[in-house]
């Protein structure tokens, strides 16, 4: 694999100019087609050139830019302020990013959710390109394309979420003039990741559980087609393939949901969780931060991991909202057990506040090579709230809609949501119901910002830690990294960041 990254980035400089790495020189050297036309031509040519662009996901999830910043901006978990984490708290971040860069942490910055899409982007384009031409079993052949269109739809969707606007790239960069390219309305974005959608769609893949691990199965496909419908305030086609995924009885909910995050029990949750980052701590493998930086600062925590930080808390405000029967609070605590054998009080957890809340999503405490838990993607239970959201929007706080979210609820240990509730407060009501069952999974900040909430909720926010968080307007979307725009002559900011 470690050979195959160095050719790859030969063959195509990963669109370095503009798109994928701006560090890069102007005069960088792009080699010629006729290197790259030997390339693509056997189905094992194929297949590592998927990996490419699967290794994309390791640029968003490893940092995990793709989860610290959103839930480090919204307002359920918060920072140790170190490396400039905290900036990303206070909205004190600008299109430089130079609080990132100066601490040497580009990776966990906005930054690297820009640059990771776009090298994913790019390496998913030479795959729709040369592909169809290759000498192998076309089954095969029209899955491996397949799962292109989908990775570029995602990488499009991570973009388009956190910067608004956006570069639509459905062509490789074998030139300096092919890789730059304008920006182009939130309304053009969805259309491109729609349509890709579709073509994944029909590309004949997997259903679960033949499906690889790590893999987009069909139902993915419907599952992120239906989160970018709602996103995209599209609750017809929102609905119609949350729909896909429910009707085809392929993934459920587990009936503990705490088990959706054991590491003694990742396989048995993949009826769950439709597709996550998948860690594989075998060298060179992927992994990430989070058991790190969840678990208690020292390595103390025996429950956590054997390695870990004590970097990222929850919100006391935050874990005090949850009702005391709600099996997910669970996945929180306020004490912890020590190597010594002694329980740790909250007051001791950490030395930045007494009221430290610990978060119990990732815990590994027997790895040694790397750390196990997946980051959840897209889950089961996301669909079925899609679904409730969706229904809702269209025909008002209905049976069915309240069908859907009771089904989350009584996961969770609670009663039935209240009945007669109106269209906007049962909404309302979905929207609380994601913030309890995806906190800490980089969801939360893009429900408050798609709805317009952040700029009354993220105020409200606030600790003894960060007493203040002045959230404007602007920060609904990150500023395109400047790197980008320097490099770019066809690339302009966000409108608000002007």
């Amino acid at each position: 694999m470690n050979i195959f990254k160095k050719s790859i980035y030969k063959i195509v400089p990963v669109i370095t100019l503009a798109l994928g790495m701006g560090a890069c020189e102007l005069d960088e050297q792009v080699y010629s087609s006729i290197f790259i036309d030997n390339f693509y031509k056997t189905a094992s040519d194929a297949e590592k050139g998927l990996l490419s662009v699967y290794d994309a996901m390791g640029k968003l999830y490893g940092g995990p830019a793709a989860t610290m910043v959103p839930d480090y901006a919204a307002d359920q978990v918060y920072p140790r302020g170190v490396v400039g984490r905290n900036s990303l708290t206070l909205f004190t971040f600008e299109p430089t990013y130079t609080v990132q860069k100066s601490a040497g942490r580009t990776n966990e910055s906005p930054q690297e959710l820009w640059s990771a899409s776009y090298a994913g982007i790019e390496r998913a384009n030479w795959i729709i390109t040369k592909v169809p031409d290759a000498s192998m079993d076309e089954t095969r052949k029209k899955q491996i394309i397949g799962e292109a269109y989908f990775l570029r739809a995602f990488y499009h969707w991570t973009v388009a979420k956190n910067f608004g606007n956006a570069v639509v790239k459905t062509s490789p960069s074998s030139s300096e003039s092919a890789a730059y390219t304008g920006i182009s309305s939130k309304a053009d974005v969805y259309k491109q990741i729609y349509a890709d959608l579709d073509q994944a769609t029909q590309s004949g893949l997997l259903s679960y559980p033949a499906v690889a691990k790590g893999r987009p199965s069909r139902e993915a496909v419907s599952a992120l087609y239906a989160k970018v419908a709602l996103y995209n305030e599209d609750w017809t086609k929102a609905l119609e393939k949350a729909n896909e995924v429910i009707t085809s009885a392929k993934y459920s909910l587990l009936p503990n949901v705490l088990d959706v995050y054991s590491y003694l029990k990742e396989d048995a949750a993949r009826v769950e969780n439709i597709w996550a980052f998948e860690v594989d701590p075998i060298n060179p493998g992927t992994a990430h931060q989070l058991v790190g930086l969840c678990g208690p600062t020292g390595s103390n925590g025996v429950e956590y991991a054997r390695t870990s930080y004590g970097s990222m808390f929850a919100y006391m405000a935050f874990f005090k909202s949850f009702d005391p029967q709600d099996k997910r609070r669970q996945l929180m605590d306020t004490m912890y057990l020590g190597k010594n054998g002694q329980w740790v009080p909250q007051k001791s957890i950490t030395p930045i506040t007494t009221e430290g809340v610990l978060i119990k999503k990732y815990q590994d405490p027997v790895s040694t090579t790397g750390f196990i838990p997946n980051i959840p993607i897209l889950r089961y239970a996301d669909v079925v709230l899609i679904a409730a959201e969706a229904e809702a929007q269209l025909n008002g706080s209905s049976a069915k809609a309240y069908e859907y979210i009771n089904l989350i609820r009584k996961r969770a240990g609670l009663k039935d949501l209240a009945t007669g509730l109106s269209k906007t407060a049962f909404v309302d009501a979905v929207i609380q119901e994601r913030s309890f069952e995806f906190f800490a999974e980089g969801d939360r900040w893009y429900d408050l910002t798609r709805t317009g909430k952040f700029l009354t909720v993220i105020p409200k926010a606030v600790n003894s830690v960060y007493p203040n968080r002045p959230v404007q307007a602007k920060h609904k979307y990150f500023p395109i990294p400047q790197d980008e725009l320097n490099a770019n002559p066809r690339l302009e900011q966000n409108p608000d960041w002007k």
